[in-house]
């Protein structure tokens, strides 16, 4: 058995595996969530499928239990499991909660229990001597109750795919926001990618019952289509609730940094105890306010210092001398004159409290994020610094 023939089942298997791994610390605070408890359920049954139909995985189940083709029922009830579980987490997102909702999402689950029941039923009634690891459905196409068996699984498939597409072909127009659109899209691939392996298994059945050979259709042809529906079905309900958070995380991230070099110069006016320590693994969004939070102590105590004249001196020289848009000229102005503030602060000399205008604090605290920017553009800051002075000279020497 070459190694290589297993690497398109560890691709989707991992891929499950990762998205459960990462969907575990949301279960666990919140597994009341039907929505959330449904997800997690409906990756697991995933990967649970794809554990158990690798034909390394099955011929370790042979072995463990002696027990031929028991790898069977076991994945079929997983992959009706999972199923009953798309069907419902499809529901829960169309319509809004409802004594209406809550029967049929039941009802659902007690019809494909009663699947997974009768398909442990017939193989236990089933003489299966020989284990098949990659013709099982055609080599006992015709054999008592696992005829049966097969087709059980195949039906209850083919049904929960025709559904779900169906369900999610009328509800994609009204569906507004991106990423549930994003995922409704890849839900509709994957189900059916579905029905295209369930084509080409009963096609091949159906050729074992007239006397001929299409056993490629189920051996090679149908399991990628599988394969494809488990990764595509993941990705559609994992990308509507891990792309708004990604989002975020990227966007806080980003900001988190641009203000790096606004905390690294403010970070001598408070006392290092006033600082909560957070660890490597404290969420970026605690961490950003935590950053956010120290800027603006800082900028209060650093008021009295902060200068409205030289503040506004150096927007003008930032707008003339560079051209830049007012926004941009804020930016500059509020670093030129927080750079100033601080040396001032720093060296115990008087503060400016008593000049005319808006209180310091005030002119700067509304341009962090452009004042963050500028702070990383020394050159900028030193010319227009060089300007002002130079404008400054040519008006001492003109009066």
């Amino acid at each position: 058995m070459s190694p290589s023939f297993h690497i398109p089942y560890i691709l989707p298997t991992a891929l499950l595996a990762l998205a459960l791994v990462l969907k575990l610390p949301t279960f666990l605070r919140a597994s009341r969530d039907p929505d959330v408890r449904a997800t997690t359920l409906l990756l697991i049954w995933a990967t649970a499928v794809l554990v158990v139909i690798t034909p390394v995985n099955i011929e370790r189940l042979n072995v463990l239990t002696g027990v031929p083709n028991i790898a069977s029922p076991w994945a079929y009830s997983f992959l009706t499991a999972f199923c009953a579980t798309g069907l419902t987490m499809i529901m829960r997102w169309r319509e809004a909660p409802s004594v209406r909702r809550r029967r049929r999402i039941r009802r659902i689950y007690w019809i494909y229990a009663g699947i997974a029941a009768v398909l442990w039923l017939t193989f236990i009634l089933a003489d299966v001597p020989t284990a098949r690891v990659y013709d099982l459905d055609t080599y006992y196409a015709g054999t008592p109750w696992m005829r049966e068996h097969i087709l059980l699984y195949i039906a209850a498939h083919t049904v929960s795919s025709l559904v779900a597409v169906s369900m999610l072909w009328k509800w994609f127009p009204e569906v507004a926001d991106r990423w549930l659109k994003a995922g409704v899209v890849f839900l509709q691939l994957g189900f059916a990618s579905g029905l295209v392996f369930d084509v080409a298994k009963t096609a091949a059945i159906g050729a074992r019952w007239s006397g001929h050979d299409w056993d490629v259709l189920s051996t090679q042809a149908a399991p990628p289509f599988a394969l494809l529906e488990a990764a595509l079905v993941a990705l559609g309900f994992i990308v509507p609730q891990a792309a708004p958070f990604l989002q975020k995380w990227i966007r806080d991230r980003r900001e988190y940094r641009r203000l790096a070099p606004l905390w690294h110069a403010l970070s001598s006016l408070t006392p290092a105890a006033a600082e909560a320590r957070f660890g490597p693994w404290t969420p970026l969004d605690l961490r950003l306010l935590q950053r956010r939070q120290r800027i603006h102590d800082a900028l209060r105590m650093l008021g009295p210092y902060v200068d409205p004249v030289l503040y506004q001196r150096a927007r003008e020289a930032a707008r003339t001398g560079y051209g830049v848009p007012d926004a941009d000229a804020d930016g500059v102005a509020g670093a030129v004159t927080i750079s100033a503030a601080i040396s001032t602060y720093q060296q115990g000399g008087p503060s400016v409290a008593h000049h005319q205008g808006p209180q310091g604090g005030a002119v700067v605290g509304g341009h962090i994020e452009g004042i963050a920017s500028a702070l990383h553009r020394p050159r900028i800051l030193q010319d227009v610094r060089r300007r002002m002075t130079s404008t400054e000279s040519a008006h001492h020497h003109g009066c």
